[in-house]
C-alpha cells in the first residue's frame, strides 16, 4: 500500500439483530491495527467514527418507501450517507478508506463513496447478503446490503443504495456456506459469480481467489474489498453474530488477502465487518481482523 489509510468507524449495529458489533470499530483499533499497519510501513491516520442513531431512541419498523420489510432502513440510509461522504473526502484526499464495521449494511455506504468510475467487488462472507426487502426472513438490513448496492428488487429506486458504477458481472462473492431460499435464486439468476465453501474445497482458496479477482478486475479501474468475520470458521474467529461452521481456517484467510495485496486491479476501498466484542473470546475476533487487513494493505512475513 503507497497510500495513507485513513481509518474511519462505523459502530453500527441497526442492520443486525444481536446487540455488540457497534462495539467493533474500539475493539479492532484496541487490538492494535494501526501498530500492525505501521509495522509494515503503512501510514495510518484515524478519522474518528460516523455518528450512528442508538436504537434504543428508535423504533424498529420497516420503511414504507420500500415493498417488504427492511428494518431501520432510513436510519441505515442518513448513516450510508455519512459514510459515503467519508469514503469520497478520503479518496479525493489521496487516502485509502478502510471502514471499520458495525454490521455488514455500512457497505452501501463504502461502495457509494468510491470514487472509481467501473469498481469490481470482491465479497469475502458466509452469507450471500443478497436478500432484498420483498425476501429477507427476519427484516435485517445486514442481510441486504449487496442486494442494495446491485439494485436488485425495490433496490432498484434508492438512489442512495444502488451504485450506477458496479456491474454484477464484476462481482464475486467467496467462501459462501449459508443462504436463504430468496437470495439463492436471486445469485443464481443474476449475472455475478458466487464460490462457495465445496468450490474452496474442490479447488483450493487460492485457485478461487485468483479467480474471483479476475471477475472484480475485468475491465473495472478499482477494486473494493469486503470482509465479513464470519467468512473464517468460528473456532478461528468466534466473536461474530451469525457464525457458520466450516469457514476459512487462519492460514486460508491470510493468504486471501495477500493475493488481494498483490492484484493488478488498485485496491481502492475496504471495509471490515461483522466483529462483535461481546461474542469474542479474548478480543481474538479483533485481533485477526487486524492481522488479516495487514496483510491486505501489503503486510508480508518476508
Amino acid at each position: 500500500m503507497d497510500r495513507q489509510v485513513r481509518l474511519i468507524g462505523a459502530p453500527m449495529d441497526l442492520g443486525a439483530d444481536r446487540r455488540g458489533v457497534d462495539m467493533g470499530p474500539s475493539a479492532i483499533r484496541y487490538a492494535g491495527l494501526a501498530d500492525q499497519l505501521e509495522s509494515a510501513a503503512i501510514e495510518c491516520v484515524d478519522y474518528g467514527d460516523v455518528t450512528v442513531p442508538r436504537p434504543e431512541e428508535l423504533e424498529p419498523v420497516a420503511d414504507e418507501s420500500v415493498d417488504g420489510r427492511a428494518k431501520y432502513l432510513a436510519e441505515t440510509e442518513v448513516v450510508c450517507e455519512r459514510i459515503a461522504s467519508a469514503v469520497d473526502s478520503t479518496a479525493s484526499a489521496g487516502e485509502f478508506p478502510l471502514v471499520l464495521g458495525g454490521d455488514h449494511s455500512i457497505a452501501i455506504g463504502t461502495v457509494a463513496g468510491t470514487t472509481a468510475d467501473d469498481i469490481g467487488i470482491v465479497w469475502f462472507d458466509a452469507h450471500g447478503d443478497c436478500n432484498t426487502p420483498e425476501t429477507t426472513p427476519s427484516g435485517n438490513v445486514h442481510g441486504m446490503p449487496l442486494a442494495a448496492i446491485l439494485g436488485f428488487g425495490s433496490f432498484a429506486d434508492t438512489d442512495w443504495a444502488h451504485a450506477s458504477n458496479v456491474d454484477p458481472e464484476n462481482v464475486a462473492l467467496v467462501g459462501l456456506r449459508s443462504l436463504d431460499e430468496g437470495e439463492r435464486r436471486r445469485i443464481q439468476e443474476s449475472p455475478v459469480t458466487a464460490y462457495t465453501m465445496s468450490d474452496i474445497d474442490d479447488r483450493g482458496v487460492t485457485d478461487v481467489v485468483e479467480s474471483a479477482l479476475t471477475v472484480a478486475g475485468d475491465g473495472t479501474d478499482g477494486l473494493h474489498v469486503s470482509l465479513d468475520m464470519d467468512w473464517l470458521d468460528p473456532n478461528e474467529a468466534p466473536g461474530v453474530g451469525t457464525p457458520v461452521r466450516g469457514g476459512v481456517s487462519y492460514r486460508e484467510a491470510h493468504v486471501a488477502m495477500e493475493y488481494v495485496a498483490n492484484c493488478d486491479t488498485e485496491l481502492c476501498s475496504m471495509e471490515v465487518v461483522e466483529a462483535n466484542p461481546i461474542l469474542d473470546t479474548h478480543n481474538q475476533t479483533a485481533e485477526l481482523a487486524c492481522e488479516l487487513t495487514a496483510s491486505a494493505m501489503g503486510k508480508r512475513i518476508l
